[in-house]
This record gives C-alpha cells, structure tokens and sequence, in this order.
C-alpha cells in the first residue's frame, strides 16, 4: 500500500547492494528535502522519543495528510523524507493502514538502524498516525 514516490526509493534501494550506498542514498534524501522554516521548530511540533531534535509539521488539506519536518542530524532528515515519501499525499484516513514497520522493513532499515535511531523512527510514526487520526 506504498506510495509511488516510497516505491522509488524501495526500487533504488534494490539496486544497492551496500549498506553503505544506502546509508549515503537516504542522507541525500534529506538533504533534498526543504528545510523547516525555524518559526516551526517549536516544543509543540518536536517528536519526543527521538535521539536528535526532530519536528514534524503535519499540512493537512482536502483530507489529505502531508507533512514538513526537519532535524538537527542528516541522517534522521533522510528518514524524514522517506517517512514522508511513505504517507505524505495518503488520504488521512487511509494513514493508520499503512504498515510502517513492514514497508521501511522492505529497505532494511529495520537491521540497520541503531536501537535508538529505531525508537526514534517509531516515534515519528506514531506521530504521524496520531496526528491523521485527529484529522
């Protein structure tokens, strides 16, 4: 139930075979990502449970969820914009379908991510399923 732009990313993950080209593709991931504006790096929007600071601003029109986020860490932008490839664009009510865990599981983040960039990551997500879910 991914998205086409998640499918993108799980299609170039296919073609690298190292976890370090991965690694490099997900950083430029975040670096392509548009930075938050700092007038929205406010305590209300900071995702708690992640190692570095993470805000995520959910844009929310028409029924359709989508969000901006920023971090202080490059790695963690990278995962921002694949989270954001996975539900941004995903009719709000269709958010809490989408199995997180088994689609990032697809690009092996799951067995390369450190227990604490993995907290961080689900912490993300249940901030995205929550916030959909008040939409």
């Amino acid at each position: 139930m991914a998205t086409a732009a998640f499918e993108e990313i799980a299609e170039t993950f296919e073609f690298l075979d190292d976890w370090e080209d991965r690694y490099r593709h997900v950083i430029e991931l975040g670096k392509a990502m548009p930075a938050l504006e700092d007038s929205f790096k406010v305590p209300a929007l900071k995702v708690d449970g992640c190692a570095s600071q993470v805000w995520l601003r959910p844009v929310i029109a028409d029924g359709v969820f989508d969000f901006q986020g920023d971090s202080d860490a490059m790695i963690v932008r990278g995962l921002i914009a694949v989270l954001h490839a996975l539900y941004g664009g995903v009719p709000a009510g269709q958010v809490a379908a989408i199995d997180a865990a088994a689609e990032l599981g697809r690009l092996g983040l799951n067995d390369h991510l450190s227990a604490q960039r993995s907290n961080g990551v689900r912490a993300m997500v249940a901030r995205i399923r929550k916030t959909a879910a008040e939409a």
